[in-house]
């Protein structure tokens, strides 16, 4: 098993980034909490991993946060969620926005993340309940402002690609990328203020 990794991030391509540790890439998955708080291409980084073992591949998961990979593990093991609804949840909301919903009882805010529909909802709020019940720093789901804005550049492909990879439908993901204010910001911050308004 693979629990922690330590290399220079080489790509960033939400959700997926490239990491190299002693002359070997590695391919990793990671939720868009994570890619809000990763440094330029370059830098030097410290992840903390899960290692997902499927009959048709090895897929390896990437979260800044040890309380993102704990919350991701506890997720995986609630019926009808798998690793990439999971990384879907993780990158509609943070970690305590996430605990904030089950232990406010919110499932209408955990619907607005694709792929997660009523019964999924009610099922993560009813079984995270006792797991969440001592998590600390507890928030709600950020309010999100909707501005005007026009999707033209490589950034913005870039966002709506990355929703796409989420599970949003492409007319969906351009119009959320549509509906921000994205002049002159990173592909990253693109995404993060398009998940936001779609929380709202």
């Amino acid at each position: 098993m693979i629990g922690r990794l330590r290399g220079t991030l080489l790509e960033k391509q939400p959700p997926q980034l490239l990491l190299d540790v002693g002359g070997v890439g590695y391919e990793i998955s990671a939720p868009m909490t994570t890619f809000y708080e990763l440094p330029e291409t370059g830098n030097e980084i410290v992840l903390h991993t899960h290692l997902a073992v499927r009959e048709d591949a090895h897929v390896l998961y990437g979260f800044l946060q040890e309380q993102d990979r704990w919350l991701f593990r506890a997720l995986v093991k609630v019926s009808g969620v798998g690793p990439k609804l999971a990384l879907a949840i993780l990158s509609g909301m943070s970690a305590d926005e996430f605990a904030g919903c089950v232990q406010g009882g919110d499932a209408a805010s955990l619907t607005r993340v694709p792929g997660v529909g009523k019964k999924t909802a009610e099922r993560l709020v009813v079984e995270m309940r006792d797991r969440l019940k001592d998590w600390q720093g507890v928030a709600l789901v950020p309010e999100g402002t909707t501005l005007p804005g026009e999707p033209a550049t490589d950034a913005l492909k870039d966002a709506i690609g990355a929703l796409v990879s989420l599970g949003y439908k492409p007319q969906e993901a351009s119009r959320m990328v549509s509906a921000v204010d994205s002049d002159g910001l990173p592909g990253e911050e693109i995404i993060r203020l398009a998940l936001r308004a779609a929380a709202k």
